[in-house]
């Protein structure tokens, strides 16, 4: 025999015999079929390390894209704005007070003076919808309050009113009314907006705001050699409408001619908003 030759000799039935090693039946084909997938996993290996390379360059190309058009430039400022109205709505709150023995008595007093008042106002031209309960109480006076001097009742109460008027210069005549009808006293006359009055001053505070804003973005790029190019963000805070208030107001009753006639002078009503703009900037 050739000294390289492979001798292959049955030993037994169904044992393949190599060299003198003995096998298992299928011994050759299970090699050849491991050769087979190893070889099948190797590639695939190699096809996955090719796209992660690929996928990486890829990245890294973005990344350096980034890198060499440089860092984002901008501004920010804050700046407020403000814008007043002629007031078109009115609020004004009367008071009714009685006093009396007992609690009982004071609620009587304070019922029968409501059914006068509602009727003189709702005979002026207001609606019920017009006229609300502000606050109401019926309480035993503490005995550190002050006195008058006299023999105070034991109890007191107090029915304050909300008459709201979409007519402003109506208002001193409704104190006059109120007045008239049983009304104690005047706490306070306040003027505001209308939802859409409110709404176009806000705008134009808005505007203001705004305006402000561009200017402060443009002093401050001229000085760091820049140029405004747009707006990346705007917001706005604490945005507050400032009715005009007359507090601490003495009303008297008009004598059976008719007497003098309250007057009441509106003020503007103020709107107020502050804004918060990013802008975007490039080098001059």
């Amino acid at each position: 025999l050739a000294p390289n030759r492979t001798v292959v000799a049955l030993s037994g039935p169904g044992v393949e015999t190599i060299n003198a090693r003995e096998h298992p039946p299928g011994y050759f084909g299970r090699r050849r079929t491991s050769r087979v997938m190893r070889t099948r996993r190797q590639r695939l290996a190699a096809v996955a390390l090719t796209a992660c390379v690929l996928l990486a360059g890829c990245t890294g190309g973005a990344t350096t894209a980034g890198d060499a058009a440089g860092p984002d430039r901008s501004i920010e400022v804050t700046a407020d704005g403000e814008a007043s109205g002629a007031p078109d709505r009115a609020t004004v709150l009367v008071a009714v007070e009685s006093t009396g023995p007992d609690a009982r008595a004071v609620r009587d007093e304070l019922a029968a003076a409501d059914d006068a008042l509602r009727t003189a106002l709702f005979d002026r031209g207001l609606t019920e919808d017009d006229v609300r309960t502000e606050r109401y109480d019926v309480r035993q006076r503490r005995a550190r309050e002050p006195s008058t001097g006299r023999d105070d009742p034991p109890y007191v109460g107090t029915h304050v009113y909300a008459l709201a008027l979409d007519d402003v210069d109506a208002v001193g005549d409704v104190i006059d009314v109120a007045i008239r009808a049983g009304a104690d006293r005047v706490e306070r006359v306040q003027f505001g907006l209308t939802a859409a009055r409110e709404t176009a001053v806000r705008e134009r505070a808005l505007t203001d705001a705004m305006d402000g804003a561009r200017g402060q973005a443009d002093v401050l790029a001229s000085h760091a050699n820049l140029t405004i190019t747009g707006v990346h963000t705007v917001s706005t805070t604490n945005v507050r409408t400032t009715p005009y208030r007359g507090t601490g107001l003495e009303a008297e009753a008009a004598g059976e001619s008719g007497g003098p006639t309250t007057g009441v002078e509106p003020g503007d009503v103020d709107v107020s908003v502050t804004v918060r703009v990013v802008f975007a900037a490039e080098p001059t």
